[in-house]
């Protein structure tokens, strides 16, 4: 029996093919996927799809046709092999972030440590930065039991790429569930302002910016870092700590954006978030979505707003995972129920 997956569905970009891939070796589902990314400019897969879909074919021994640029459709047929080390090049400046959300999850049941050597764009539009990995998304992947680690050896930013890292997924047992009701007392904010072969006043003129949206009422810890590589970029990544949670917002230097609009972007941003009553920010929700579905028990959330990509997620672990899925809109925002476990 083969599990049809319509990729047009819902947010119907990269996301659902990189889920459903990993969900596909990893419950032994034989799965095809048609009409990928048809809704896009650039129908078809990118070369960060065929990337991620590669490295999660060596991990596991799956055969996988159709994994071409430009592909609008995949079959997966899922192998039982458990490669622990995996090395790869996007050769692009295509995201880091995402190929590395894919293969962690294909790595779920792996009973020794899994490492990925890759290389790509660590800092890019359009997806999640991987600092965001290791001061977000895995320090709450930590309360649910799973310990992963990233080192950013080289960053890179788009057009050139050029970016290195080294994540480690230590063997995941069962996974506690993740209760984020309220966040809890606030403890700090913080954050992480990085340059590359661009002047330091532009990093100096983001922060700057930053603090005067926070001014008087929160004090700010950022920490300044020049790095060397074959890109240049900068961009900042602030987090907002409280005792049960954390909430974040990032953005990246562009052309015709000055610094100062950056650095009050970024900062208006997680405000934002605070304010809104959310106790996860949106671009995380959807990336620790499959662990809770995952867990040992229920998990919750609140969000500010739902995205096409959260939904998308949601619709993609239902299609592989015995999980219900339940929101409930309230004064404060979307409250999400994640149950695993119950089919009715």
């Amino acid at each position: 029996m083969v599990l049809e997956i319509d990729s047009s569905r819902g947010e119907g970009g990269g996301q659902m093919v990189r889920t459903s891939v990993a969900l596909a070796t990893l419950t032994g589902t034989t799965t095809r996927l048609t009409r990928i990314r048809e809704n896009r400019p650039t129908n078809g897969l990118s070369k960060q799809h065929t990337t991620a879909v590669n490295a999660i074919a060596q991990m596991t021994g799956s055969e996988i046709t159709g994994n071409y640029i430009g592909s609008s459709e995949l079959l997966v047929e899922p192998g039982d092999k458990k490669v622990p080390y995996i090395s790869m090049d996007i050769g692009t400046a295509g995201s880091i972030s995402l190929v590395v959300q894919a293969t962690l999850l294909a790595a779920r049941n792996y009973t020794e440590p899994f490492i990925l050597d890759l290389k790509g764009g660590t800092n890019v539009m359009w997806a999640p930065p991987i600092d965001s990995y290791s001061m977000v998304l895995f320090p709450l992947m930590e309360k649910m039991g799973i310990h992963a680690t990233v080192d950013i050896i080289e960053r890179g930013f788009y057009p050139i790429g050029g970016g290195s890292v080294k994540v480690r997924l230590d063997p995941i047992g069962k996974i506690k569930p993740l209760n984020l009701d309220t966040l809890g007392e606030f403890k700090r904010i913080h954050g992480l302002c990085f340059v590359q072969h661009l002047s330091d006043r532009i990093g100096q003129d983001m922060i700057d910016s930053c603090r005067k949206v926070f001014s008087p009422r929160y004090d700010l810890d950022i920490e300044f870092v020049r790095t060397e590589g074959t890109s240049r970029g900068a961009g900042m990544v602030l987090v907002a700590e409280y005792e049960n949670g954390i909430l974040s917002s990032n953005v990246l230097s562009s052309k015709g954006h000055s610094p100062q609009q950056s650095g009050l972007d970024v900062a208006s941003d997680l405000l934002q978030e605070m304010s809104a009553g959310s106790t996860i920010d949106i671009h995380t929700a959807d990336q620790i979505l499959p662990y809770m579905a995952m867990a040992e028990g229920k998990s919750s959330f609140i969000v500010s707003r739902i995205s096409k990509h959260l939904l998308s997620q949601m619709d993609t672990l239902e299609s592989f995972l015995d999980v219900r899925f339940g929101v409930e809109r309230k004064e404060d925002g979307y409250h999400f129920s994640v149950n695993p476990g119950v089919t009715e």
